[in-house]
């Protein structure tokens, strides 16, 4: 199947899910995760309606960012880890920040969207399973709350949301426990009313669980595979 033929099977398959939940589709942003694809995979995504990317590695999108300048109305989200020395690239790159995980990476972020002159979107991550090998904030950590706490003083970022990945599971249903956990995390954290916070967005669900997640409240699930196919091993 071409990617245009997929992003339609892909969109068929969101509004299926959000009428299950009693949702209406167009709350959910499907986010095309272009990671390792080429500009031409991307160009075709595009040309299909597809208007939001995400990409894990600041220098990798860097390489692409030149050749893709063209595509005005597109959103550029950074879902990968961010290292505080490549900061400044990505509010230079990017129009949203998805993995934020640290209060120095916040605060490096902040004064980096400054001198770009721009206000970031930003998604704070939570590592729902507690899993060593991957980055996020524990549900319950004191970073976490300093986040929460710190944001009236970043004016540069605008903090509106949760993401998380959950431990894979063969099963999609293996994700539900994980989904509803950070949906709950991110009810708790609007019913505070906290200043400058805002929690509209849960990103959540990749290609082999976004349905699920979908059920489970997800506003953006970030789609690679069941879009552009495989990627290649390396």
């Amino acid at each position: 199947m071409s990617v245009a033929e997929n992003i339609v099977r892909v969109r068929d398959r969101i509004a299926a899910a959000a009428r299950r939940a009693a949702r209406d589709p167009d709350e959910i942003m499907l986010m095309g995760v272009s990671k390792t694809f080429p500009v031409e995979r991307i160009r075709e995504a595009y040309a299909a309606g597809l208007r939001v990317f995400g990409e894990n590695r600041v220098q990798e999108f860097a390489v692409k960012a030149d050749a893709l300048r063209d595509l005005r109305d597109t959103e550029w989200h950074l879902i990968g880890h961010l290292q505080t020395n490549k900061a400044a690239k990505a509010a230079e790159l990017f129009h949203a920040v998805d993995s934020v995980d640290s209060v120095r990476m916040a605060e490096k972020l902040n004064a980096s969207a400054e001198s770009a002159g721009k206000r970031l979107s930003v998604l704070i991550e939570i590592n729902v399973g507690g899993e060593q090998a991957k980055s996020g904030l524990a549900p319950s950590s004191d970073e976490l709350e300093q986040i929460l706490r710190g944001a009236p003083r970043w004016e540069n970022l605008k903090i509106h949301g949760l993401m998380t990945v959950p431990p894979y599971t063969d099963d999609p249903e293996g994700s539900r426990a994980y989904f509803r956990l950070l949906r709950q995390i991110r009810d708790s954290i609007a019913a505070r009313g906290l200043p400058q916070i805002s929690m509209a967005a849960l990103s959540m669900g990749m290609s082999h669980d976004f349905e699920v997640a979908i059920e489970e409240g997800a506003t953006c699930v970030r789609v690679g595979t069941a879009i552009f196919g495989e990627r290649a091993k390396t």
